[in-house]
């Protein structure tokens, strides 16, 4: 696919903001951890005579950012792994430290676009929501093996889905009855019958679930945390590191793992003794988070829950 093509199917968001923060110079190597298309990465290189190392889940996105890219040549190293494996991908490569990492949680368009991936509700596909479709439980597979309970908690949790409860009880129901749920429209439809919708409501019944299934499915949340660390931790001094969130609990990890990394103790006040293993290795950039401007949601509608962070190391 030509490259202009492959640009049109995701908008890089706060692109500038992420180079602002990033601040790339001739000669460091940096990690775009999750690579897409290659926005960022293309960003990156154009602002200075660097290194990237793309890693990415997605072999399908992969493909697309190898067209992208083939004009820099050896200027970015192309992986496809998970950015939980961030260290061992840098030990792969015999790069002992990095300037700069940059990891943009949002899902591309090119995947909520694809009819074969079951990330969205707009077409009929096999729920399966998988990143990397090489390995993991797919979407169905959770709902066919986890309790009524489980499946309320996490569409709970990770769609804030107030009526959860109702939903979950139904897809039982329907697994009981031996209609265990297997396609985006099998599911969307239970969840709009589940709803009760305001008038107010601006998306779709099915949105929070969806998002909810696609967190779990690929263990978003859980895995945030460790993998700021290891990022931090391959830094080299005055190295940065930039976040972009798109989900409230994202981003509040995000800001509380900075903050721990900051020496910011988290434990709970009546706690005599620090617990909470905080200890100064960066320097926060972003007091508040960055978002979009008017121009850019405009522009890029899905741009208005991105939230920017970014730190530098600092010993």
């Amino acid at each position: 696919m030509p490259v202009i093509e492959a640009s049109r199917l995701h908008t890089t968001v706060l692109l500038e903001e992420t180079i602002g923060y990033l601040l790339p110079k001739p000669g460091n190597v940096y990690v775009d951890a999750t690579l897409g298309l290659g926005g960022h990465t293309e960003a990156i290189l154009a602002a200075a005579d660097a290194r990237v190392i793309g890693i990415d889940q997605d072999a399908e996105a992969i493909r697309f950012a190898k067209t992208r890219l083939e004009k820099v040549g050896d200027r970015v190293t192309i992986v496809h792994s998970n950015f939980t494996e961030l260290k061992s991908v840098l030990t792969e490569l015999k790069i002992e430290r990095i300037d700069g990492i940059i990891a943009d949680l949002g899902v591309s368009s090119l995947q909520l676009d694809s009819e074969e991936r079951g990330f969205s509700f707009r077409s009929d596909a096999p729920l399966d929501m998988r990143m990397d479709r090489e390995r993991g439980d797919t979407a169905a597979d959770l709902l066919a093996e986890l309790s009524e309970e489980d499946i309320a908690n996490l569409i709970y949790q990770f769609g804030e889905e107030r009526f959860s409860r109702r939903i979950a009880r139904r897809i039982v129901e329907r697994r009981k009855n031996g209609e265990p749920l297997e396609t985006t429209k099998d599911l969307a439809e239970l969840v709009e019958r589940s709803v009760r919708r305001s008038p107010k409501d601006k998306i779709h019944p099915a949105t929070r679930t969806f998002q909810a299934l696609r967190i779990a499915v690929n263990r978003e949340i859980e895995i945030l945390e460790d993998f700021i660390i290891d990022a931090v931790d391959s830094l080299n001094i005055d190295g940065r590191i930039v976040v972009i969130s798109f989900h409230s609990l994202e981003d509040r990890i995000v800001k509380q793992t900075f903050q721990k990394l900051s020496g910011k103790c988290l434990c709970p006040p009546r706690i005599p003794q620090c617990v909470c293993g905080s200890a100064k290795k960066i320097e926060i950039l972003t007091r508040k988070p960055i978002v979009a401007g008017d121009l850019e949601i405009d522009k890029n509608p899905r741009a208005r829950s991105a939230k920017l962070r970014a730190a530098q190391r600092s010993n």
